[in-house]
């Protein structure tokens, strides 16, 4: 079809004309059959048609001699005929260009002859034709009459259509009108209805659905959504919509949200073309085309009314306006509703009046009359002012008012105030009835009858006094955190979400060098200097938590410096929300963990070393408890921890144990030399026999951790092979002696002179000064790394095969490694030394490190060689004495091999070292800090004090947080355990576990009905939850599933032997991932402290061990099931608590500490000064009255006086021969009521009970905050 043709068929004037008579593909009429059969008879051909034509087809209304009823516009004749002004006549078709190759042409029927008269419209535009066709060609076309006839049919026909299109019309319009009378008659019933449902909400919402429905019967569902939160809730429903009702859809992603969020009602032909529908949800209530319309009261929102129908297309805008109708009767019956609870809560008022006015203890009412005369006053006025009603009525109430504001005439500014404005408002200091001053506000209002006259006045008042100290208090606050903030390096910043515009401290600047003409102070800067692979991480888990309902976020990634570098930061934000939950800003703080992560690497390759020289060396090192007696004399001691050469050394294995258990007959000189190092911290180094154990040791031994403890570091070996040679050597002959005594002075072994590490992967060797001056180096390449074959050049060229094939073996097969060669030193002399190390292997079974230390053995060599001249000699002297010197030096020999092995624990000596450094590093911190402000409040100078307490307190927090760390390894950590509901401990965490592993990795978790509570830390099983929730995510690096599920367990005898814990009935609480899963070799290892499968950096090898403390202190177990390739399960057993768990009531509001209520008397317990006078000083500060002693002995004697004492606050640990847990036994026996405290930095379990402590105990752990301690104190008081 030529283009210009088409451009006429597809004009969309034309298109709509042809759309508004409605005409296409309707039935036969005999109208427009009558018109082509006389088209016909009057022209004289064999075809007429009544032919529209659309954007892709014509189609024949009428239709003569031509059975399709419709063709394609490639067959169209017709079409041509629409830019035609007057009648289209083409004598030949088979010879016109236009029309010789069509297909009705070329093809059948064979058509020749064309005529066709325009179908135009009043408006002008042709929408087909009247057409006669003939097969034979017509040369002389049409004659003029029958053109004419020809043109008054196809007039014909437009007023056919035009009648039509009328008729039709008029038929929608009666229809409308019906349906409009019928929509006011139900419209009225319904409001009738309404009315006499008396306000019951729930009535007029169902008869309004229901007349709606009426109203509107091409509905077959219907529903009134009234808003409930963040939802819309279905409160009366009709038709297919039953089923729902008290169903919720969220007005976030569904129509009828949107139509209540918007104000604007919608009408929608289809759901299914609709973006905005829930195409599920609308699949279920069977909608596909519906009506919703906002019912507002006021000029809000309250709900939506819909209609719905299964059919498509079912509504016309009249069915939107009867549902607008009806909306306004529902606004219109939640306004009598609302009137009629308003008018019951009136009733309701009236009738409690009198009980609310005497029952408002808190607020003093005081009614006057136009005078200023009390007339009455509530039972709050009399608490609050101290008069009762009887003496103040008729009296001034002005008596209340200062004298000043007396004096200024404030008493009747006030009245004058609520006469003129409606009521005087008031905040200032007041009077009770003994003269004392109190902080108030208040509110005067005058009284009026219902015509207006004013009556009298009614003052409402409140005591603030103690808020206003507090607000000051918050002012004072608030002036330190703007401090503070100034003085932090932390890049602090708050982000208006409504504006996205950011404000920074001077941090960003000092921290990360960005000058603040260079910060454009919007999101969009921030996120541009987040590196671009951290990017779109960061932007997901801060909006994840923006547009959920959390408030906190945190997450670490790289921030580009203003010099282009990038640091690794630990980004923390809180978002705070308004009225609605909506978010509206975010404050938070950037650290650079820059340092800190340089500084963990470092500590992670001291550990690293510290734990291969422990677990290699052949010294017997224990921890070790010494119990004391009522009048503090040692009795016994326990051995708490101890390396894998205590067994070799004691010869036999007592970990855990009292030593008494094994040897009851001990000698009481091992108790008496270790009671002494524990009480008074003075090392001891001794020999000494041990009849029990059968052998000679060689003690060190040293008070460690604190005081109270009474505990301390023994390093022994094992000398009895030495002792025993030597006796025999006394013994041997004279003739001898000088020959043995020359072989023991040649036999003293050499200390540790020096250590390496080598990382093998990277083939660097590290070494210290000592390494580097056995071999002739210079001490400072060390540090840098020194390249082997350097170090090699050095050996003995005689030894340097020997030492390649040496580390050549040990680094295939792993494990330890020994050998003796020669090294030239600076001298140039040669020296005899023994390498003694270990060859570790990573988790894909390649040799990672190579550390290990040298000892000097050019003495031992020397004495070798003394002792094979001896033995010739002696072999001179007699077979006899030949025999017993090669005895006896064989006795030697092992003592002096006992002895080599004794002098390597130096090296453990250096390593422990490092512990000491850390200590040493935070005392530094805090001791500075402490004399810095006492030099700067010296020189007048506090403004700087914030920083120096900020540097203590952090200094603290990490010593505190280092000896928790060893206390959980030990498990010997200080526990609170509480009879806990697990199941609700691990439904309040699936939110954090969810937004820790991140939305890739769902979270199930399946909680067994009536699971057992279980007595526990409920805070340390969240970490060791929360920690292996995250293990789990790490082991599925593709994703996967994550099942934390509860269940009640018995272990008869055979499964707590398989399990290694006692029978019983356990819960169990286990963590499953889809994860990479464990081979055994790396299950056997991963509760070892440091062992860890994640890459460098990306793990400590300290989660399982803690959890393995956790659960063994707690007096249960953890295991791991794995399969590679499968997953892994670890299961944490925890015994069966025969109680109720208590019901959580939520997380309490962080309130100011709540001062002492009146004479309330506390007692501090404690050996340590300077814990009592912080206490004392704390305690004093909200008013309590302290009484303080330094030992059992003293505060027992308090305890047994008549002095009144509410509280005890007692460390565990005490001189006197009691202990904490002691003292207040004895004294709940005079005082059963008596609260206690206990307050420990560390106590054995069995001290405080072992976690069964008895109502009105409790326990906190050193070091504590002061709003802790605080708490803690009201909390046991009130209970």
């Amino acid at each position: 079809m030529p283009p210009d043709v088409l451009a006429d068929v597809l004009a969309e004037p034309r298109l709509a004309a042809l759309d508004a008579y409605a005409i296409l593909d309707t039935p036969p009429e005999e109208g427009f059959d009558d018109i082509v059969q006389l088209a016909t008879r009057l022209c004289r051909t064999p075809v007429a048609l009544v032919s529209l034509v659309t954007a892709d087809r014509q189609w024949f209304k009428a239709r003569v001699g031509f059975p399709p009823c419709e063709t394609d516009l490639n067959s169209s004749v017709c079409a041509h005929a629409l830019a035609e002004p007057d009648l289209l006549v083409i004598p030949d078709l088979a010879t016109d260009p236009r029309t010789a190759a069509n297909p009705l042409v070329t093809g059948e029927p064979h058509i020749r002859f064309y005529a066709g008269a325009p179908l135009r419209t009043a408006e002008g535009q042709v929408i087909g034709s009247l057409c006669v066709i003939d097969t034979e060609p017509r040369p002389g076309g049409l004659t003029e009459e029958q053109a004419a006839d020809l043109r008054a049919l196809a007039r014909q026909v437009m007023s056919q259509l035009d009648l039509k299109r009328a008729l039709a019309g008029r038929d929608a319009l009666l229809a409308e009108q019906a349906a409009i009378q019928r929509s006011r008659d139900t419209l009225h019933r319904t409001q009738a209805a309404i009315a006499e449902a008396g306000g019951d909400l729930d009535a007029i919402l169902r008869i309004l659905v229901a007349g709606a429905m009426e109203a509107v019967p091409e509905a077959d569902g219907g529903a009134f959504e009234l808003v409930d939160g963040g939802a819309l809730e279905y409160r009366a429903v009709a038709g297919i919509l039953n089923a729902f009702q008290g169903a919720h859809v969220p007005l976030e992603g569904s129509l009828s949200g949107a139509c209540f969020r918007s104000g604007l009602p919608l009408l929608i032909p289809d759901v299914r073309v609709d973006a905005r529908v829930d195409q599920a949800l609308a699949e279920r209530m069977a909608m596909r085309s519906c009506v919703t319309v906002p019912v507002v009261r006021g000029r809000r929102s309250v709900g939506v009314l819909k209609f719905q129908s299964s059919r498509p297309n079912a509504f016309e805008e009249r069915h939107l306006q009867a549902a607008r109708l009806f909306a306004g009767v529902a606004s219109a019956g939640l306004t009598e509703a609302r009137e009629v609870a308003a008018q019951r809560a009136v009733q309701a008022s009236e009738i409690h009046y009198r009980a609310i006015f005497e029952s408002a203890v808190d607020y003093a009412i005081i009614v006057m009359d136009l005078d200023g005369q009390v007339t009455n006053w509530n039972a709050g006025a009399t608490r609050i002012l101290g008069w009762t009603p009887d003496a103040v009525r008729g009296k001034g109430a002005d008596v209340i008012f200062t004298s000043e504001d007396r004096a200024a005439g404030i008493p009747a500014q006030e009245m004058h105030s609520a006469l003129t404005e409606g009521r005087g408002v008031d905040e200032r200091w007041h009077l009770r009835k003994g003269g004392e001053r109190f902080w108030a506000n208040g509110e005067m209002m005058a009284l009026r009858e219902d015509g207006g006259e004013a009556i009298g006045f009614v003052k409402i008042l409140r005591d603030r006094t103690g808020e206003r100290e507090t607000l000051r208090s918050l002012e004072e606050s608030r002036e330190r955190y703007r401090l503070a903030t100034r003085a932090t390096n932390d890049a602090i910043w708050d982000w208006n979400l409504a504006t996205n515009h950011i404000l920074w401290n001077e941090a960003l600047g000092e921290a990360y060098g960005h000058a603040p003409e260079g910060v454009e102070p919007t999101g969009d800067w921030w996120l541009a200097q987040i590196h671009p692979d951290d990017r779109a991480r960061v932007g997901a888990s801060i909006h994840a938590v923006i547009d959920g309902t959390g408030t906190a976020w945190t997450d670490e990634y790289r921030f580009r410096r203003a010099d282009g570098s990038y640091a690794e930061v630990l980004d923390r934000g809180h978002v705070i929300r308004d009225g609605d939950g909506r978010p509206c800003r975010m404050i938070g703080a950037m650290l650079d963990l820059t340092r800190m992560r340089t500084a963990e690497a470092a500590l992670r390759a001291s550990e690293e070393r510290f734990r291969t020289i422990l677990e290699t060396v052949e010294a017997a090192f224990a921890i070790v408890e010494v119990r004391f007696d009522a009048e503090d004399r040692p009795v016994d001691y326990r051995f708490l921890e101890a390396n894998p050469a205590f067994e070799r050394q004691a010869g036999v294995n007592l970990r855990g144990k009292w030593v008494t258990e094994f040897a009851p007959d001990l000698e009481r000189f091992w108790f008496e030399t270790y009671g002494h190092v524990a009480k008074t911290g003075e090392p001891a180094t001794f020999e000494s026999y041990a009849k029990a154990f059968e052998r000679w040791f060689d003690v060190r031994a040293v008070r460690v951790g604190d005081p109270a403890d009474r505990q301390i570091a023994i390093l022994f070996s094992d000398v009895t092979a030495r002792r025993d040679a030597e006796e025999r050597l006394r013994a041997s002959e004279a003739l001898a002696r000088d020959n043995v005594e020359r072989v023991q002075l040649a036999l003293a072994a050499g200390a540790i002179i020096g250590t390496w590490h080598w990382d093998l992967p990277t083939d660097r060797f590290a070494v210290d000064e000592g390494f580097a001056r056995a071999f002739g180096l210079d001490p400072t390449l060390g540090r840098d790394g020194i390249p082997l074959a350097q170090i090699v050049a050095t050996v003995h060229p005689d030894d340097q095969a020997g030492l390649a094939a040496a580390i050549t073996a040990a680094i295939a097969r792993g494990g330890a490694y020994a050998h003796q060669y020669r090294v030239r030193r600076a001298d140039g002399r040669y020296y005899w030394i023994e390498a003694n190390g270990r060859v570790d292997r990573g988790p894909d079974g390649n040799p990672s490190s190579f550390p290990g230390v040298l000892i000097d053995v050019e003495e031992r060599r020397a004495v070798e060689a003394e002792r094979d001249r001896a033995t010739m000699a002696l072999r001179a002297l007699n077979e006899t004495l030949e025999q017993r010197v090669a005895e006896r030096t064989a006795d030697l020999m092992q003592a002096e091999e006992k002895l080599r092995q004794s002098q390597k624990m130096e090296a453990v000596g250096q390593l422990t070292g490092g512990l000491a450094h850390d200590f040493n590093n935070l005392l530094a911190g805090i001791s500075g800090a402490l004399e810095l402000m006492g030099t700067r409040i010296a020189q007048g100078r506090v403004k700087d004090i914030d920083k120096y307490m900020v540097a203590a307190q952090g200094a603290s927090k990490r010593a505190a947080a280092l000896t928790h760390r060893l206390l959980a390894f030990s498990r010997r950590q200080t526990l609170d355990p509480r009879p806990t509901n697990v199941n609700a401990l691990v439904d309040g965490m699936a939110d954090l576990i969810q937004r820790t592993v991140g939305p890739g990795i769902p979270v199930e978790t399946v909680g067994a009905a009536g699971l057992w509570p279980a007595l526990v830390d409920p805070s340390q099983l969240e970490n060791a939850l929360l920690n292996l929730c995250i293990n789990a995510r790490d082991a599925m690096p593709e994703g996967g599933r994550i099942t934390v599920e509860t269940a009640n367990r018995w272990m008869d005898r055979e499964a707590a032997r398989t399990h290694d814990m006692p029978e019983g009935q356990y819960l169990s609480l286990c963590v499953t991932d889809t994860g990479t899963g464990m081979p055994p070799e790396v299950i056997a290892r991963v509760f070892e402290p440091f062992f860890t499968t994640k890459p460098i950096g990306q793990g400590t090898g300290l989660g399982l061990s803690m959890i393995y403390g956790f659960a063994r202190q707690s007096g249960g177990q953890v295991r791991i099931y794995s399969e590679v390739g499968q997953g892994t399960t670890v299961c944490l057993y925890l015994p069966r608590h025969h109680g109720d768990a208590p019901v959580e009531e939520g997380t309490p509001d962080r309130t100011p500490a709540a001062f002492a209520q009146d004479g309330e008397t506390v007692l501090i317990v404690d050996d340590e000064p300077t814990v009592r006078m912080l206490v004392t000083d704390v305690l004093g500060d909200l008013g309590y009255s302290v009484i303080e002693a330094a030992d059992s002995v003293a505060g027992l004697k308090l305890l047994r006086s008549d002095v009144r004492i509410d509280l005890l606050i007692t460390d565990v640990g005490l001189p006197g021969g009691m202990n904490g847990r002691q003292m207040a036994d004895a004294a709940r026996a005079l005082r059963p009521e008596l609260k206690t405290l206990f307050i420990t930095g560390y106590a054995e379990n069995a001290a405080i009970g072992n976690g069964h402590l008895e109502p009105g105990m409790q326990v906190l752990s050193k070091p504590f905050a002061v709003d802790t301690l605080a708490a803690r104190v009201r909390e046991l008081l009130k209970a």
